[in-house]
């Protein structure tokens, strides 16, 4: 099978635009800083690498109505922030819970999951080949969905030791 006439770049053209996707996010970040007063809100951090993450929310009508995340880390974890927040942008609490799920699921098994659309986010497919870094990658998720259960006051962690009760 050639690619001749194919619409997509393969390969190491496509590994070329997802390095390029990720580093735009990690350079010019979008929806950068922070909310006056956010509907909720809610701290992240990744102790292994020191990655560190804020997510705020202001909600109506169980809408995002903004986003914004505050920080620092390595390139996933503020690309991946970055990503998220554009990507959720406007959902419903359901949508975005479900994005956060199939986020998920692609840092789990590598692509997305069938019918999903994750925009930019599937550019992060590869990292599920380095799990130390998958970490870095769902930071800001995990943050996004501690702010969505409010009722939850404690930091966001992706050290296990830190999350056992005991």
């Amino acid at each position: 099978m050639t690619n001749e006439g194919a619409s997509e770049p393969t390969g190491s053209l496509m590994d070329d635009l997802y390095r390029e996707i990720i580093l735009d996010h990690y350079r010019a970040p979008r929806n950068r800083g922070d909310i006056e007063s956010p509907t909720c809100s809610a701290d992240g951090s990744n102790p292994l690498c020191g990655d560190q993450v804020h997510v705020a929310v202001d909600l109506t009508d169980d809408r995002i109505e903004s986003i914004r995340f505050s920080g620092e880390g390595c390139s996933i974890s503020q690309a991946s922030t970055s990503m998220m927040t554009e990507h959720v942008l406007g959902l419903d609490g359901l949508s975005t819970r479900m994005a956060i799920k199939q986020f998920q699921s692609l840092m789990l098994n590598g692509e997305p999951p069938e019918n999903s659309k994750l925009g930019d986010s599937e550019a992060l497919a590869g990292v599920a080949k380095f799990p130390a870094r998958v970490k870095c990658a769902l930071l800001g998720w995990k943050t996004l969905e501690q702010a969505l259960d409010r009722e939850h006051n404690a930091p966001v962690t992706t050290d296990e030791r830190e999350r056992q009760d005991g």
